[in-house]
């Protein structure tokens, strides 16, 4: 009999966060995988095991996945290419592999890929986690949608219009993968006249956790890949500030 994979999501940083079936099965599983990013100078970190460590029971086989830094997608695939053949050897011997996923596993997650290239061949379950834009919505206290209001997902990386056409057609937004695209972002919601509504929130629920109203930061401010801003779908109190 076959192992099964699973995918864990283990939240945006707080290991306080994991959930109990999540704890349950990364205590169990005889075998873990996940990310890590690869860097010029060396061996990188993995978020989504050090968020886990804490709860790790010790003496389980790890498969990292090394990914390079890179915007071109053949990089990530040859990596899986290489390393996908362990997973699925564990798998074959009947042990199960559980993917440590930062954030839920389905949600511009990693995961995606492994389920992709095992599902069917192997039994697959996935376990949700809490998304950072969940915690970064409870960390400043803004309701993301209610009622009959629209709330969109929106990558940082799509170009002007996309982005314009986007924040235009609904009521609230989180903007993603922010980077060294806040300068173009906080251009297209000036624009719409949405500042007064936005939040700025980065590495949310982890050491280094920063977050203002958006147009408290400077111009010239440096934005790291995890961070995102927040469209409210209404302008908050005036009083409200991320605390």
């Amino acid at each position: 009999m076959s192992g099964t994979l699973y995918g864990l999501g283990v939240g945006p940083g707080d290991p306080g966060l994991l959930t109990l079936k999540a704890h349950a099965i990364l205590r169990a599983v005889p075998v873990i995988a996940y990310i890590r990013a690869k860097r010029k100078t060396g061996e990188g970190e993995s978020l989504a095991r050090a968020i886990a460590a804490p709860h790790l029971p010790g003496g389980q086989v790890e498969i990292p996945f090394d990914i390079p830094m890179s915007s071109d997608p053949r990089v990530g695939q040859a990596v899986f290419d290489e390393r996908m053949p362990r997973v699925a050897a564990h798998l074959e011997a009947g042990r199960d592999v559980a993917v440590l996923c930062e954030g839920d596993p389905l949600f511009h997650g990693s995961f995606i890929s492994f389920m992709d290239r095992l599902s069917g061949d192997f039994p697959v379950t996935v376990v949700a986690g809490i998304s950072s834009i969940n915690a970064a919505a409870a960390r400043v206290g803004l309701a993301l949608a209610t009622r009959n209001q629209a709330f969109g997902a929106i990558p940082a990386t799509l170009d002007e219009s996309r982005l314009e056409s986007l924040l235009a057609g609904g009521d609230g937004a989180a903007i993603i993968k922010l980077g060294r695209h806040l300068a173009k972002v906080r251009a297209v919601i000036d624009r719409l006249g949405l500042t007064a509504r936005a939040f700025y929130v980065e590495r949310v629920t982890q050491e280094g956790e920063v977050g203002r109203a958006l147009g408290d930061l400077a111009a010239d401010f440096a934005a790291p890949y995890f961070s995102m801003i927040l469209i409210a779908p209404e302008t908050p109190d005036a009083g409200r500030r991320y605390e």
